[in-house]
């Protein structure tokens, strides 16, 4: 999913979220990939038989309207969409007594693997929302001297990836052995613990892909030492995105590492905008002839394949960005999309909300 469909998707996200029934007659259906229409009008047959028995006038008659405007639509689509479909209808006014049957019809940016019926006073929207969460995927370290936790940030999904111990005794010292020897040993014990985890960590994140970043969370100082003394990759040292103070080990602390690291995670979005938003108007400064900016003159240059990177302002509405995301896959230019939040951002609008870093130098400006 690209950025132009995520947010296109976030966009009917939200307009649905605001609609609820003022009974149980807004109607969810989601269609899963692969699944035949034929088999799905069936059901909706089956449905409207059963909504004939609602004992409410006009609950039953909006339900009703909701399910044959499903069945035409149906038809009209024919079959079913490589990734299915998520279907929504039902009565959005908010006057009592009075019809407003609206449908939408979402055809999701990723494979639906749910199919689902339900007529509720409000729509259901997790499967779709769960498709919008972040595809980066963010490596997680909770240590302390006894046990370490390496973890995995998916979206809004943690996952133990593995729990290590190290062995390392207590502060009460045992068996008669003097204080210096016991601090050796214990010190010994902790540097090769450290050496473990740095080895683990480096067996689950060197190679992987879309590995964003790692935050890494621990008391003070054991987070520090570790760093300092545990032999970690250098390719993973540059990779770490936070440190943060955590008491926990485990599933609960990866949870409150992940927590205490939002402010972070958030910034991640705006670098990424940043970064391509500095590259644009550096290469309008030193190399104008590579830019094109404004809708005009963009429009022109993509249908001329010369656009590599396409910027787009989320300000343009919905439309506009389908217009120009439609363009840029006729030539495989990436989109990026940017907001008008920072500096850069208000910037990129004043030139339109709409630029492109060219493949090749056109003419003169």
């Amino acid at each position: 999913m690209d950025e132009v469909q995520r947010y296109e998707l976030e966009q009917n996200i939200e307009e649905l979220k605001k609609y609820r029934g003022r009974h149980t007659e807004l109607i969810t259906m989601y269609i899963p990939a692969g699944y035949t229409l034929t088999q799905v009008g069936k059901q909706i047959e089956t449905e409207k038989g059963t909504a004939a028995n609602i004992k409410s006038k006009g609950t039953r008659k909006n339900v009703i309207e909701a399910l044959e405007k499903i069945s035409r639509q149906l038809k009209l689509i024919g079959k079913t969409p490589k990734n299915g479909l998520a279907i929504f209808a039902g009565n959005v006014s908010g006057e009592e007594g009075q019809g407003d049957i609206k449908i939408w019809v979402i055809e999701p940016p990723k494979p639906l693997k749910i199919k689902l019926y339900r007529c509720d006073q409000t729509f259901v929207l997790e499967p779709l929302e769960e498709m919008i969460q972040s595809d980066d995927i963010y490596g997680l370290l909770v240590i302390e001297r006894k046990e370490a936790t390496i973890g995995l940030l998916e979206g809004k999904e943690i996952k133990i990836l593995q729990h290590l111990t190290s062995g390392v005794p207590g502060k009460i010292r045992a068996g008669g052995q003097s204080s210096q020897r016991f601090h050796r040993i214990t010190e010994g014990l902790a540097k090769e613990f450290f050496r473990r985890v740095a080895e683990s960590m480096k067996q689950h994140f060197f190679n992987m892909e879309n590995l964003k970043g790692i935050l890494i969370g621990g008391p003070i100082p054991t987070k520090e030492e570790f760093l300092e003394t545990g032999q970690l990759a250098t390719k993973l040292k540059e990779k770490i995105i936070a440190v943060k103070d955590i008491g926990d080990t485990e599933m609960a602390g990866l949870k409150a590492l992940v927590n205490a690291s939002q402010d972070v995670l958030a910034e991640q979005e705006i670098i990424k905008q940043k970064k391509i938003l500095d590259e644009f108007f550096s290469a309008l400064g030193k190399t104008p002839n590579k830019v094109a900016y404004g809708e005009v003159e963009t429009e022109k240059r993509l249908k001329e394949g010369a656009v590599g990177k396409l910027i787009l302002s989320k300000s343009l509405g919905k439309e506009k960005l389908k217009k120009f995301e439609k363009l840029a896959e006729q030539t495989s230019a990436e989109v990026h999309l940017v907001t008008n939040e920072t500096a850069e951002g208000i910037q990129f609008d004043n030139l339109g909300g709409v630029g492109g870093i060219l493949r090749f130098s056109i003419g003169n400006k």
